[in-house]
């Protein structure tokens, strides 16, 4: 029988700790819509149906997240990415606020020309009779 254990226990313990509870947190889920499917069908003669087969997906899921995130592979490559996330420079919450009025602001702007554009374009092609008055194609 194989022996559970935890590879290069220690390293990468936040990214592999979010990878799996975000995979747990879609199976689950996953589970409960099946459920709810299940619940539509008539399962008298075998009632466990319906939250067995759920339940037992969600375990074969945990089981299968658990070997992935500790296969050597896969487990370095998690290692890898916690330890590029912290050379990150993270902005701070003034930058990001001035950022965002930016793309707001500009954005609105954009929005205001490409308004008066369309509408210069509508009076133009009215006016040399290539749309109808109303602004529709005729």
């Amino acid at each position: 029988m194989a022996k559970i254990e935890i590879y290069k226990r220690g390293q990468g313990k936040y990214t592999r700790l979010i990878t799996f509870v975000a995979a747990m947190a879609i199976g689950v889920v996953g589970a409960v819509v099946l459920s709810n499917k299940l619940g539509g069908y008539d399962l008298t003669k075998w009632p466990p149906i319906r939250f067995g087969v759920p339940t037992a997906m969600v375990v074969v899921l945990a089981a299968l997240m658990f070997w992935i995130v500790n296969r050597p592979r896969s487990a370095d490559f998690l290692i890898a990415t916690e330890g590029e996330m912290k050379k990150v420079s993270w902005s701070n919450r003034k930058e990001i606020v001035g950022s965002t009025k930016v793309v707001i602001v500009t954005t609105f702007l954009l929005a205001g020309i490409l308004f008066f554009v369309d509408i210069l374009f509508q009076v133009v092609f009215a006016s040399l009779g290539v749309i109808g008055k109303t602004g529709g194609g005729q």
